[in-house]
């Protein structure tokens, strides 16, 4: 809340009204012995205009760069109206919407969100959002596995993002659940369908597109998943749902369940967030769904409304028995793709999607025409690839960055296997001479490191 209208006049009556002497009387059941005292390594207070100035230059810090990383979230071109609505009162501070009598709005925009995700995935049912997509991942697993009733094993191709298989591990390892992981094709970079017996399993993992910008074969692996008594975990990209096959609609029976990251439908990139989950499934697994879901029904009177519905309660008090102990709403950012999603429509999503797959192959024409770099992997890509180039991608990172331009994500520490790879990304925002700048300074700071020394391009 940028500003805090109530003067101390304010203060005293409300206190007055309530019959309390000061603010501090409000917490007196807090005992003496867990009060923090005064708070003396607070700097002196600030006005107004000192604080602005501080927080920008705090700001400035982070630089102003030419972005072309992707690796899970994605710089896109958000229209000034979706924060501006966004950011109205209204949804701004709305709590959670447990009483349906006094949140009919929000309630309203979630089951519009629901919608949209539900049609945008191919899928029956869509919840209100979960912590991040790496989470979201891992309640997917969990969920799967819940279904299944037998084998705690889930199936894991190393093309999903590093990332999100830490996560997963993280939350299900001490829940006896195994993760299997699943090889690339190196001359592809996507996932071969299995050959060898994977024995039971509850779910296989189908990133698409997967975490190298790779397309998997999606159709033969989900019936082949089936084929073997699993289920199928769909981790997808939604802005490649304007373009892609829905999940929905994979192989003969189309994936279970689809998770993924919902930072592209709207949200900045904001030093790290923030982010959300999207989760939606079949109907026949809805009651193993975590998180919250909002449904349309009608009053005595026959007029429309919206409640929350199947949520157990043991989600927030029984933590053994819970479907869910981290099935977090974020809110706003969910407000704000709805509104997205609402401006863009489904013509514009497609725009944005079909403009990021030109410009990525656009960028990788101009990289790989420079001597030094060639692309990695030959499968389809829809906005990110792989390219290796003959200097430590590391140090060409730096050096690019020094010039204004965040060049990719360096590979070399999750799949050392690929040598100086970069993971590079372009989406909509990026002009032809963008594209043009990062070529040009990618092929000086390549060509001058084969003419000198490595610390004459290192600054």
């Amino acid at each position: 809340m940028p500003f805090i209208p109530h003067t101390e006049n304010d203060i005293q009556a409300m206190l007055a009204k309530i019959g309390a002497p000061s603010i501090d009387a409000l917490f007196d059941e807090i005992p003496a012995a867990l009060r923090s005292g005064k708070l003396t390594k607070v700097p002196a207070a600030l006005n107004e205009m000192e604080v602005s100035r501080l927080m920008q230059e705090r700001a400035e810090t982070d630089g102003r760069y030419l972005n072309f990383i992707g690796a899970g979230a994605y710089e896109h071109h958000i229209p000034a109206a979706v924060w501006q609505i966004a950011t109205r009162g209204e949804f701004y501070s709305a709590y959670t919407p447990y009483q349906a009598e006094a949140s009919q709005g929000t309630l309203q925009l979630i089951y519009e969100y629901q919608t949209m995700m539900a049609s945008l995935t191919g899928l029956d049912v869509s919840n209100a959002s979960l912590y991040d997509g790496g989470s979201g991942l891992a309640e997917a697993v969990l969920m799967a596995v819940r279904a299944h009733k037998g084998a705690a094993r889930v199936l894991m191709p190393r093309t999903v993002s590093p990332l999100y298989r830490a996560v997963v591990r993280g939350i299900v390892k001490n829940q006896h659940i195994e993760i299997i992981e699943l090889g690339y094709d190196p001359a592809t970079g996507a996932t071969p369908v299995p050959t060898a017996d994977m024995g039971d399993f509850a779910a296989l993992v189908v990133p698409q597109p997967n975490f190298f910008g790779a397309l998997e074969d999606v159709d033969a692996l989900t019936d082949w998943a089936h084929a073997q008594g699993g289920r199928v975990i769909a981790l997808v990209n939604p802005t490649s749902l304007a373009l892609l096959k829905a999940p929905g609609q994979w192989g003969t029976k189309g994936a279970d369940i689809a998770v993924g990251e919902g930072q592209p439908l709207g949200a900045p990139l904001s030093s790290g967030g923030p982010y959300y989950g999207f989760m939606t499934c079949k109907q026949e697994l809805v009651r193993q769904m975590p998180g919250r879901i909002v449904g349309r029904t009608v009053d005595l009177d026959g007029k429309q409304g919206f409640a929350l519905t199947l949520q157990a309660r043991e989600q927030h008090i029984r933590r053994s028995k819970a479907t869910s102990n981290i099935c977090t709403n974020q809110g706003l950012v969910v407000t704000a793709s709805t509104i997205y999603m609402s401006l863009l429509g489904p013509d514009g999503l497609k725009r944005v999607a079909a403009a990021s797959h030109a410009n990525t192959r656009v960028l990788l024409e101009k990289l790989t025409a420079i001597a030094g770099v060639k692309r990695v992997f030959s499968a389809h890509c829809f906005h990110e690839a792989v390219i290796r180039i003959d200097a430590p991608a590391g140090e060409v990172l730096r050096a690019l960055q020094a010039q204004g331009i965040l060049g990719g994500y360096d590979l070399s520490g999750h799949y050392p296997e690929l040598g100086n790879a970069i993971l590079v990304c372009a989406t909509e925002t990026k002009t032809a001479a963008d594209l043009d700048l990062y070529a040009q300074q990618l092929a000086r700071i390549l060509s001058k490191r084969r003419e000198g020394p490595p610390c004459a391009y290192k600054s």
